[in-house]
């Protein structure tokens, strides 16, 4: 195991101490793992908190800021915040207009965000509202999940939620956009390696040399089947062709497109993975309204990627066009 480490133990309170150091506008409580940016709470505005299993950087804690989150909990690797986590988190954030929890489709993220917004609401009263997301079409059920898998489009409501926020909509009307973003999303990922958990030290699953594994998840959950690594325009179409049949992507407003790394895969094979993308989509009538490469939803070292599809319209456009200033993302401003 190859990797820029102290301890396997020490992975995450270290690299939160990085970021802390490297984005000083932030505000890192270590002792909960919680990332908050530094102005929250924001009087007046719908607070927006995500987490989750650490490992999947940048998300959660490289989209806190202005224009995305307000706060992101940091769970062990792989693995659930515990509601605690969370309850600081949405008690802290609470500028008066009420708290959305992003939460992606695994049983344990939505059991202890269910929890947490319980016990926040019992305490201190904040009202709290939870988006599920789901656009995984690779499977239905899977090892940690029962129904669909949250993956990329969890990105997307992020930003687009965020800037619905940050215009200060109203608690509905922010998880409204959010709950739009996500029924209007499809994702599918392929990996071409493991990855490797620090603390186990060795490969998730075992993928021999010259094999993929077809609609992965981010955990290293198995796909929908194993199969010979092909070129890349092959690949494409073995992810496209499911999202394109579970959702008509067609209308006049074309799509966000967002080609993800995986964690190992360069940039150089993002591109010529996005650019085999954009044909597919071309060749059936669907244009591109927006685009969005790179590491952004990750499985530690895993080599592949996941495309992600959201058909877009005015509103949704304008809020992601909308200013963001995080870690990860970070435009108009």
């Amino acid at each position: 195991m190859n990797k820029l480490i102290n301890e396997p133990a020490t992975v995450i309170p270290d690299a939160l101490l990085g970021l802390a150091a490297a984005h000083r506008e932030l505000r890192v409580d270590h002792e909960n793992r919680i990332v908050y940016r530094g102005d929250a709470p924001v009087r007046g505005k719908v607070g927006l908190v995500s987490g989750g299993g650490s490992g999947h950087e940048p998300l959660h804690a490289g989209f806190v800021g202005p224009g995305m989150l307000d706060a992101a909990c940091a769970g062990e690797i792989f693995t659930s915040p515990v509601p605690d986590q969370m309850v600081a988190a949405t008690t802290a954030v609470d500028g008066g207009a009420g708290v959305l929890h992003i939460v992606k489709n695994y049983t344990g993220d939505v059991l202890n965000f269910e929890m947490a917004a319980e016990l926040a609401e019992a305490e201190t009263g904040v009202p709290v509202t939870a988006v599920i997301t789901d656009d995984d079409v690779a499977v239905q059920d899977s090892l940690y999940t029962a129904g669909r898998r949250g993956v990329g489009v969890t990105v997307l409501v992020e930003k687009i939620a965020g800037a619905a926020a940050e215009q200060g909509r109203k608690l509905a009307d922010v998880a409204d956009v959010a709950r739009k973003v996500n029924a209007n999303g499809r994702s599918m990922g392929v990996a071409l390696t493991s990855c490797t958990v620090p603390a186990a030290g060795k490969p998730t699953f075992d993928l021999p040399e010259g094999q993929m594994e077809v609609g992965i998840g981010i955990h290293g959950e198995p796909g929908r089947r194993r199969a010979p690594i092909a070129p890349a325009r092959e690949i494409a179409e073995m992810l496209v062709s499911p999202i394109l049949a579970d959702l008509d992507f067609t209308g006049s407003d074309g799509v966000i497109a967002f080609v993800n790394g995986m964690g190992a895969t360069p940039l150089i094979e993002l591109y010529v993975m996005y650019h085999e993308v954009e044909q597919l989509l071309t060749k059936a009538g669907i244009g591109i309204a927006r685009s969005l490469v790179g590491p952004y939803i990750t499985s530690l070292d895993m080599a592949g990627c996941s495309v992600t599809l959201l058909k877009a319209d005015d509103e949704l456009l304008r809020l992601w066009d909308a200013p963001v200033r995080t870690p990860a993302l970070r435009w108009g401003v």
